[in-house]
């Protein structure tokens, strides 16, 4: 199905895909403010009935079921001083970056317009597939978390072998357009949650807060401790340490695309919270700060210079899986997660790079970091031939390629490889 953007969007688009990012800032900001969009060049019929994908850079994920971009969005209401987060008041002259809200609502539009695209013929699933029954004894409960910051479901994963005793806990967080189920599916996190006794936890992020239900890494205010989506996802995380008996100093957190962005924003915004942080498909912490540095950075990784460690001087012990065929979310992102990870100490590594093949699968290079005691605290998995999917993950699920080595298996033992040396705050 071809996408049709309102013409504004698609200039904005194109501004973006060509690097012309202030003049694509300009015009989305012409746009919120309400104003008519300067002239810009006619789009033939043969341009409009083009591909999407020749011309327009893709979301981060799609309909799992369909593999199609959704119709055009209905035309919003006229604007108002009481419209919510499509108002204008309060807007002025700011730029796009202090415009967070905003933003947001023009990637919904985006979305909802039919501007994500599909995953080139990758095994997509089926999320209404009925739940496999659980193991004698194990339980995945739903529940929420509320602050100021607002409010988010979730799923937690209890195996049957846990007596109680202190365990590690891994925090998944999914892609745009899945749910905690659809992840838990396609990653099989469960089931190994099982065979090491860990719980699993899935923060769900509803359509409220993003159309395509993204975890919105794009925005500077869900790139800090303490504000918006970061403060919820770790206040869910103590939550669950309160009211379990997990381990913390063996607390860990994953995602996928927009998830596996938003993770590395938790590795760096809590290093005392998670000991170790796996990415998948993902950007590094503060690779965007609003639409347009969003589109260029899943198109060729961030150019500008947000790969800092943020406010720690440590080393954040990160994994890293990415298919060197990915043409949502550019591989180089995946060496700019690493970078970011390891820039307080990435000249005193030593680097080890192994080969491998996956029986009737995917090829792969996994490149080991090891600091002076042996141990490697970080590790990037490149999967060659792979697209913008799960590696390793299951049918079950959506965004998922059964024929890479296992994410899901490595991460975890990378986590368990790794603790806090001293307990969470």
């Amino acid at each position: 199905m071809n996408a049709i953007l309102p013409n504004p969007m698609f200039e904005a688009t194109r501004l973006t895909r060509e690097g012309r990012l202030a003049e694509a800032s300009a015009l989305l900001q012409r746009l919120l403010r309400g104003e008519a969009p300067a002239a810009t060049a006619a789009t033939t019929p043969q341009d409009i009935g083009a591909p999407v994908s020749g011309r327009l850079p893709r979301m981060i994920d799609v309909d799992p079921e369909t593999g199609e971009a959704s119709g055009p969005a209905p035309a919003p209401e006229p604007r108002t001083a009481t419209a919510g987060r499509w108002s204008t008041a309060g807007l002025g002259t700011a730029t796009m970056p202090q415009m967070p809200d905003a933003l947001r609502g023009l990637l919904d539009q985006f979305n909802q317009g039919g501007l994500a695209q599909g995953l080139g013929g990758l095994p997509q699933g089926s999320i209404a597939r009925a739940a496999e029954p659980l193991p004698d004894g194990a339980q995945f409960v739903a529940g929420s978390f509320s602050s100021d910051a607002g409010r988010r479901g979730y799923k937690l994963y209890i195996p049957g072998i846990h007596r109680g005793e202190a365990v590690p806990l891994v925090v998944m967080l999914h892609g745009c357009t899945q749910s905690p189920d659809d992840f838990a599916a396609g990653t099989r996190m469960n089931a190994l949650a099982e065979e090491h006794g860990i719980l699993v936890l899935y923060p769900a992020q509803p359509s409220s807060a993003n159309a395509q239900k993204c975890w919105n890494w794009f925005s500077p205010g869900d790139q800090r401790r303490n504000e918006g989506e970061p403060s919820l996802i770790a206040g869910m995380t103590r939550q669950v340490m309160r009211e379990h008996a997990v381990d913390p100093r063996r607390v860990y957190v994953a995602g996928l695309s927009a998830g596996g962005a938003a993770a590395a924003i938790m590795g760096q915004a809590y290093p005392d919270l998670y000991a170790a942080v796996g990415v998948h498909s993902g950007l590094a912490c503060g690779a965007a700060r609003d639409l347009p540095s969003a589109f260029a950075a899943m198109r060729q990784g961030a150019t500008t210079a947000p790969l800092r460690a943020g406010d720690t001087q440590r080393v954040i012990p990160t994994i890293v899986f990415h298919a060197d065929r990915d043409t949502t979310v550019h591989p180089r992102n995946g060496d700019q997660v690493i970078m970011q990870s390891g820039a307080a100490a990435a000249s005193r590594f030593q680097v080890e790079i192994q080969r491998g093949q996956v029986v009737g699968g995917h090829a792969y290079s996994r490149t080991l970091h090891a600091n002076a005691a042996g141990q490697t605290v970080l590790e990037q998995w490149l999967v060659h031939g792979g697209g913008h999917a799960w590696s390793g993950g299951s049918p079950a699920g959506s965004y998922t390629d059964p024929r890479g080595p296992d994410a899901s298996r490595e991460m975890l033992r990378f986590f368990l490889e790794h603790s806090q040396s001293a307990t969470a705050s």
